[in-house]
């Protein structure tokens, strides 16, 4: 959703124009989060002090933009322009916000966009990831007050009430500083956030704070002195005086070109850049004062490629090819002697195997990730699987127990719903388990424990190559959990071989896609799509008709394909293409039967079966016939979604819509 981006430079030289195109090009990074609208606020240039003048630091720049950040970039250089700004005016320090906009409260505009301000002169700015659930009670107290309210949003109260309490204490004490404001800011808020706060009353100093929302602090040393692990406390390493480059960002993506060096930012933390120093604090409501605490820099293992399209037209495209790759890296160093090793996991198996339950726990693509492990689960650990929709489970107050193994699934590891649920099943005392993407992510630290999918970075809305990773994992979750039990071992051994053969498949299904680039010129006039499948393919139909939705905006229903004859039959006629998945298991003599019965109404049929069975399920030749790679049935699935991810992928481009960031849609979906 929202994107926040900041830059701080320290004891270094940065013109106007560098400082414009870092915070520009961090932006760009965050585009893939979803957004609608944008903005930045750098420093104009320190005029000489006026006894009138609110602040002593230099007035912000304020420039925010409706749409794209090319948009934005265009609107910026124009004001420029206009109002003659020095882009070559050097900076030894400065401090700039950034900010991506998803519309929750009031439609995309300008007024609507970030920094949202305390009013004129600008005297607090701020950007907001996040939903401030008491913002009307706070806007009512604050225009009671005197303020008036030029945006829609929720994010303007915050500003407002920093300048509330900051004329308020210097009417009252005199002096007041940074931290003591943005505290008290805390104090009143409720919600999910991740805020950054910039003022002239505190020139070069920057402040960002979070709860619920994730921030990241990226740190880079210009001086030549290494981050190594002693190191331990970071406001011990940014003390120094030395030159250096610090960064906010809702995303490591943003800033793994600038630095490797980085912090997670927890949840009611508060972080003070002053002086090239990171001082951080940690925020309780029932003290006055936050307490001191010490956190260490970790070192991120990501390459700047992995952010960059390369030879690929857009981003969805490449990680679909990339499969191969990511599947290898989320197996590496996990398939040993025969065996499966977890380490995330392995003091917790013991209590996971006595579990009464596992209760698999996501949203959208995660959750079918979810439901097509679930099968495999059930059978090589003998324990009991329910699934659970994390918004869902919510509603209702499904039961948890004790005895129960919730698992979390979440390519970003930031789902709001899925980190709600998170805080429901620990209060209700169960096991919970992470699956995630996501290093650092508020799910991986939250959890008692949990896997990596090590999938590499994906930026495309569309989850592609995370989907394929998250099964492997939940099989590998799978046969280490169930590795104690003897009478499931060939069944284990051979899921075991297929895991290994599993990357080369991949490679062969990606070689069909010049076949789904011409099937999705077939279906481009189409107006509607369903995807049949069952057993362990109903997650597949599920999946792959989400993506259609999802990027190619085409009507698509994946449907278990034991319910056609109650209800969905009624709409087979010659011109509703439908696509049935019928590759070898334990279903495919039903799923025949399936193709039979829509092929006697004159369905439309698109088929997707095992190498060599195209007689088998189209005896005539009458349908169309997808071929793919015979794996293990329960890794089937991993190689059925990649034909359907190319399909949706070629009906976008040739339908003229935007692949890597499809209407009204974020990539991680920080809000209820």
């Amino acid at each position: 959703m929202c994107g926040i981006f900041a830059y701080l430079n320290y004891n270094v030289s940065r013109e106007r124009r560098y400082i414009l195109e870092v915070l520009l090009n961090g932006l760009r990074r965050l585009e893939y989060r979803g957004y609608d609208s944008s903005g930045i606020a750098v420093d104009a240039d320190l005029l000489p002090a006026l006894s009138s003048a609110p602040y002593a630091g230099a007035a912000p720049l304020v420039y925010r933009q409706e749409g794209k950040i090319e948009n934005l970039v265009r609107s910026v250089y124009s004001e420029v322009d206009e109002n003659e700004v020095n882009l070559d005016a050097a900076f030894n320090v400065h401090a700039g916000i950034a900010h991506t906009r998803w519309a929750t409260h009031g439609v995309p505009a300008p007024r609507n966009s970030h920094p949202q301000s305390s009013g004129a002169g600008d005297e607090f700015l701020v950007v907001h990831n996040g939903i401030i659930t008491n913002y009307e009670v706070l806007k009512e107290t604050l225009i009671r007050h005197g303020f008036t309210f030029e945006s829609d949003t929720d994010t303007e109260v915050i500003p407002k009430l920093a300048k509330f309490v900051f004329d308020k204490a210097h009417d009252e004490e005199g002096d007041v500083t940074f931290i003591e404001v943005v505290n008290e800011v805390m104090r009143q808020l409720e919600g999910a956030y991740a805020l950054i706060f910039k003022s002239p009353h505190y020139p070069n100093e920057l402040i960002a704070c979070k709860r619920g929302s994730t921030l990241i602090l990226g740190v880079n040393e210009l001086s030549g002195q290494k981050i190594g692990k002693s190191f331990h406390d970071v406001k011990a390493l940014t003390a120094n005086g030395k030159p250096k480059e610090l960064f906010f960002s809702s995303d490591l993506c943003a800033i793994v070109e600038h630095t490797k060096n980085y912090l997670a930012i927890e949840d009611n933390e508060i972080v003070h850049i002053k002086d090239g120093s990171v001082s951080i604090l940690k925020f309780d409501h029932d003290k006055e004062k936050p307490a001191s605490v010490k956190r260490a820099l970790s070192v991120l293992e990501m390459e700047v490629e992995q952010i960059k399209k390369g030879s690929y037209d857009h981003f969805m495209q490449k990680e679909i090819h990339e499969q191969p790759h990511s599947l290898t890296t989320t197996m590496r160093g996990r398939l040993k002697d025969g065996g499966v090793l977890l380490g995330g996991l392995k003091e917790h198996l013991k209590t996971i195997r006595r579990s009464r339950r596992v209760v698999f726990i996501g949203c959208g693509t995660s959750y079918n990730a979810a439901l097509a492990a679930r099968t495999f689960v059930e059978e090589l650990t003998g324990i009991p699987v329910t699934m659970e929709v994390a918004s869902d489970l919510l509603d209702r107050q499904g039961p948890i127990y004790r005895e129960d193994t919730a698992v979390f699934v979440s390519q970003s590891g930031e789902t709001a719903d899925t980190l709600l649920a998170l805080d429901y099943a620990l209060e209700n005392g169960a096991l919970c388990v992470g699956i995630t993407n996501t290093v650092g992510s508020t799910l991986s630290r939250r959890t008692h424990c949990g896997i990596h999918i090590n999938a590499g970075c994906e930026i495309g809305v569309a989850s592609t190559k995370a989907y394929t990773s998250q099964i492997v994992v939940m099989a590998m979750l799978a046969l280490a959990i169930g590795s104690d039990q003897i009478s499931t071992q060939p069944r284990r051994e051979a899921i075991i071989s297929g895991l290994s053969s599993l990357p080369g498949h991949a490679s062969e299904v990606l070689k069909l896609d010049s076949e789904m680039k011409e099937l999705a010129s077939s279906l481009i006039d189409s107006e509607s799509l369903l995807v049949f499948g069952r057993g362990y393919n109903y997650a597949t139909a599920l999946e792959g008709a989400l993506k259609v939705k999802e990027v190619a905006l085409m009507h698509s229903e994946g449907m278990f394909a034991g319910e056609m004859k109650h209800g969905p039959l009624a709409l087979v006629d010659e011109n509703l293409p439908i696509i049935v998945i019928a590759t070898r298991d334990a279903c495919f003599s039903k799923q025949q039967s399936v193709i039979q019965q829509l092929l006697s109404r004159k369905g439309r049929l698109i088929i997707m079966c095992s190498k060599g069975d195209a007689s088998a399920v189209s005896p005539n030749g009458s349908c169309r016939v997808i071929e793919v790679p015979q794996v293990a049935d329960c890794l089937q699935p991993v190689i059925n979604i990649i034909p359907l991810q190319l399909l949706a992928y070629h009906l976008t481009v040739l339908r003229g819509f935007d692949v890597d960031q499809p209407r009204n849609l974020a990539k991680s979906v920080t809000t209820q």
